[in-house]
C-alpha cells in the first residue's frame, strides 16, 4: 500500500475504465468524442485544484460553484451594461476574493468549522444573485467581451482553448504549492497547524489566502465555463457539481486530513471521473442513476483516504492555530 499509493491506484483504474469503455462502446475512441470529453471536464478540473489548495490546508469550500457562477455572472452583467471589461472583471474578483475573505477569516480567526462556513456563504451568495444583484439566472455572454471568447470558446490546433486554461492553472499551482514559501506553509499547516505555528507559520493569514485564491480561481472557471457555452446559468449550484469537484479531489489522493496530495492528484482524479461520466452517458444512464454511481464511488475513496492517510491525536488536534 505504502508504494502503491491512492494517486497510482487511481490513473492504474483510469486506464483499466478506458479500455473496458473502449473495447465495448462504439465510438468512445473517436476523436469527436475525446474531445467533448477533455472540453466537458476543464472547469471541473480548474474548481478541482481551487478546491485542493483548501483541502491540502485541511479545509473545504462548499461555497467554490456559486462563487464561480454569480460573480462570473455578475461580471458579464456590468459589462452588458456598459461597464469597461477590464473594471466589470476586476469588480468581479474583488467580489470574489471578498467572499473567500470572509470565508478565511471565520475558519482561521473565528476557528468555525470550514464546513459550516462555506456552506453558509455559498447559500447566501446564491440568495444575494438571485434576489439582488442579477436580473436573470441565466446571463448570456455579451459582445462586450467578445474579445475573452478565446477562454474557452474556440480550438487550438484541435485542442479546445478551455484545456488550455486548465493545463495552465495546473502548472501554475503547481509551481506555487511545490516552489514557493506560501504554498509549501500551505502543506505545513495542512499537516499539523500547531507545528506550523511553533515554526513561525503566520497560519491564521495563510488560511484566509488559501481561500482568497480559490475564489480567485473559481472565477476564472466560470469565465472559461461562461465562454464555451455563451452565458452563465447560475443554477449550477443547485446541481451535484460540487459533489463532482469534491470527488476529483479526494478520489486523485488529496487527503482531507490536510498536507497531502497535489495537483497531479487532482489532474487523475479528473481523467477518471471525466471518463465515467462520458462513459455512463454513452451508455444513456440517467442523472440519477450516474449520481449514485458517482456517490458510491465518492464513498470509496473517502474509505480509501481514510485507510492510506490515518488521522492520529497530534495530527487531528485543531483550534489552537
Amino acid at each position: 500500500m505504502r508504494k502503491l499509493d491512492q494517486q497510482t491506484i487511481v490513473f492504474l483504474l483510469f486506464v483499466v475504465v478506458s479500455l473496458l469503455f473502449a473495447a465495448f462502446l462504439p465510438g468512445f475512441l473517436s476523436v469527436g468524442n475525446l474531445v467533448a470529453t477533455l472540453r466537458s471536464i476543464s472547469v471541473l478540473g480548474i474548481l478541482g485544484i481551487a478546491m485542493a489548495i483548501v483541502v491540502i490546508g485541511r479545509g473545504i469550500d462548499l461555497s467554490i460553484v456559486a462563487v464561480m457562477a454569480v460573480p462570473t455572472a455578475f461580471i458579464l452583467t456590468l459589462a452588458a451594461s456598459g461597464t469597461p471589461v477590464w473594471l466589470a472583471i476586476l469588480i468581479g474578483l474583488l467580489f470574489a476574493a471578498v467572499v473567500g475573505m470572509i470565508n478565511g477569516v471565520f475558519v482561521a480567526y473565528a476557528e468555525l468549522p470550514a464546513l459550516f462556513v462555506t456552506l453558509a456563504t455559498g447559500l447566501g451568495l446564491a440568495g444575494l444573485g438571485q434576489v439582488g444583484i442579477l436580473k436573470a439566472d441565466m446571463v448570456s455572454w455579451p459582445e462586450q467581451m467578445s474579445s475573452l471568447s478565446w477562454l474557452g470558446g474556440v480550438d487550438v490546433f484541435g485542442i479546445p482553448s478551455s484545456v488550455l486554461i486548465a493545463a495552465g492553472v495546473v502548472f501554475l499551482v503547481g509551481v506555487f504549492l511545490n516552489y514557493t514559501k506560501l504554498g509549501i506553509f500551505i502543506y505545513a499547516i495542512g499537516d499539523n497547524p500547531n507545528s506550523a505555528r511553533t515554526t513561525g507559520i503566520a497560519v491564521r493569514p495563510v488560511i484566509v489566502f488559501q481561500y482568497v485564491v480559490a475564489a480567485l480561481i473559481a472565477v476564472l472557471a466560470g469565465l472559461v465555463m461562461a465562454s464555451s457555452n455563451s452565458l452563465m446559468d447560475t443554477r449550477i449550484y443547485n446541481l451535484s457539481l460540487i459533489y463532482d469537484v469534491i470527488l476529483v479531489v479526494v478520489l486523485g489522493g488529496v487527503g482531507l486530513s490536510g498536507g497531502r496530495g497535489g495537483v497531479l492528484s487532482v489532474v487523475v482524479g479528473t481523467l477518471l471521473v471525466g471518463t465515467l461520466i462520458n462513459g455512463m452517458t454513452i451508455l444513456n444512464l440517467t442523472l440519477d442513476v450516474q449520481n449514485l454511481l458517482k456517490g458510491l464511488v465518492l464513498l470509496i475513496a473517502i474509505a480509501l483516504d481514510s485507510l492510506l492517510n490515518p488521522r492520529n491525536e497530534e495530527t487531528a488536534q485543531q483550534g489552537d492555530i
